[in-house]
């Protein structure tokens, strides 16, 4: 069985479900407002997906997780390709690492190299994300990619700063990036005070 649940509060609330038959499945009905939401199976999460007007596409198999056929879904997971992209290129450079050292070149060079191709990826996957935000803060996208991306652990890192010192008021009013704001807060306060790393859950 699949279900589509959205955040309300601290709480997944199921908003459709539908049952797989034959590798396909179907829902449809009116929408009040666009949001995102996920998509589950059982009680295991699959993907995001933007509910919004308009025939979505839901593409699952062992391969790809795709969602197209809408203007949001379409630019969503046109932003998930690009990161995936340089998630691919973080792996090779592991890969690459190992490489020059079973071939014995000089661990200097070795270390100069990873150096400057790690950075450069992170360079590109913080323009990415950052740019990605801010060019999205007026839709779902803005504050959905946002939570998606910190949820693990809330905390105000110079990236998040940034992306925040770029958006207008409405997108850090919106409630989930406020209650994200105040909790990484709260945990940068503890960890000050404390010496510690331990970090409070949204």
């Amino acid at each position: 069985m699949l279900f589509l649940k959205t955040l309300k509060g601290s709480e997944l609330v199921k908003v459709d479900s539908a049952e797989v038959i034959h590798g396909l499945f179907k829902m449809q009905g009116k929408l009040d407002s666009t949001e995102m939401v996920m998509l589950f199976m059982d009680d295991n999460i699959i993907m995001p997906l933007v509910l919004e007007r308009g025939q979505i596409n839901v593409k699952i198999d062992n391969t790809e997780l795709r969602v197209d056929g809408t203007p949001l879904n379409e630019a969503l997971y046109g932003f998930f390709d690009k990161k995936n992209e340089l998630d691919r290129r973080a792996g090779e450079l592991e890969r690459k690492e190992a490489k020059m050292i079973l071939n014995g070149e000089d661990p200097l060079l070795i270390e100069h190299e990873m150096e400057r191709e790690s950075k450069q990826i992170s360079v590109e996957m913080s323009s990415l994300i950052e740019n990605f935000i801010t060019a999205n803060y007026n839709n779902v996208l803005g504050p959905g990619v946002f939570l998606l991306l910190c949820q693990s652990y809330p905390v105000m890192t110079p990236q998040i700063e940034d992306i925040l010192s770029k958006v207008p008021a409405d997108f850090r009013n919106n409630p989930y990036v406020r209650d994200y704001i105040s909790t990484a807060r709260k945990n940068l306060h503890m960890m000050k005070e404390h010496g510690t790393t331990t970090a409070v859950n949204n």
